[in-house]
């Protein structure tokens, strides 16, 4: 995808944003100074400098010079964390966000429906099994509220990157297709065809990790799938995200080439 490496790098700098901060909360619980060593024959003696002088560290003061030790090597892991964040502000300063080829799968664009033939399935019983019709999820019809390029209306825009990823990588797969179990019926999020062995796997996106009644059904729904044998990184795939935490893009393609590409 033209705009993954986008957000990659947006994903990235937050990553390293959120690091050096903890590195300088860190740093903050230790000790003023800076530690130098100095080699004596076969010994190391230790001295702690607040820039202008340098005090002795006796050996019963080990504990000094270990949290002098600690701030040095943090201080040096933030200052090379700095440099990285740095060139990805470079990066980030002189991208395009003009991304083209993606607008033209958008639901607004006269290509998109053209352009449906270009990505689908190379299998045709794969093709049969995605267009023929199957039983959906009736409940909260008006929450189907993002259309995407594959011409299906899903609840979120996470579901509809996913969608558009599967889409653009000629996978088979069934929105909230109806999953009869022993004793109750689910609608996973996605039931997907592998394009080239056609097996099946569930993906499952929960959206609302931060909200407790919604994280509490989170795990019933897991348990739900493992008591009837469908296990998470096995035939379950699984995504999360919370206010803070959106769904990447990038993530999502990674998962995608990984079980089906």
């Amino acid at each position: 995808m033209i705009f993954t490496i986008y957000e990659k790098m947006c994903s990235e700098r937050q990553r390293l944003e959120q690091k050096i901060t903890s590195i300088q909360d860190e740093i903050r619980e230790l000790p003023n100074g800076k530690l130098i060593c100095v080699r004596n024959g076969n010994y190391t003696k230790w001295f702690q400098s607040d820039g202008h002088k340098c005090t002795y560290i006796p050996r019963k003061n080990r504990k000094l010079a270990e949290q002098l030790a600690a701030k040095k090597y943090l201080s040096l892991q933030k200052e090379e964390l700095l440099q990285e964040q740095k060139a990805i502000d470079f990066y980030l300063s002189h991208h395009s966000t003009d991304c083209r080829a993606h607008q033209l799968l958008s639901d607004h664009s006269g290509y998109s429906e053209l352009l449906s033939p270009f990505f689908t399935p190379s299998s045709q019983e794969l093709l049969e099994w995605m267009n023929s019709p199957y039983e959906h999820n009736q409940m909260y019809p008006e929450q189907l509220i993002q259309k995407t390029g594959a011409g299906i209306y899903v609840r979120s825009k996470s579901e509809a990157i996913i969608v558009m990823l599967l889409h653009i990588h000629k996978v088979p797969f069934r929105y909230e297709c109806a999953l009869h179990l022993e004793n109750n019926v689910i609608y996973p999020d996605f039931t997907i065809r592998h394009p080239q062995t056609g097996q099946i796997f569930y993906w499952e996106h929960f959206g609302m990790m931060d909200n407790p009644n919604y994280c509490q059904n989170t795990f019933s729904k897991l348990q739900t799938y493992a008591s009837n044998g469908i296990y998470p990184s096995h035939q379950l795939i699984t995504t999360y995200e919370t206010k803070d935490y959106p769904l990447d893009s990038g993530l999502v393609e990674t998962i995608i080439k990984h079980y089906f590409l």
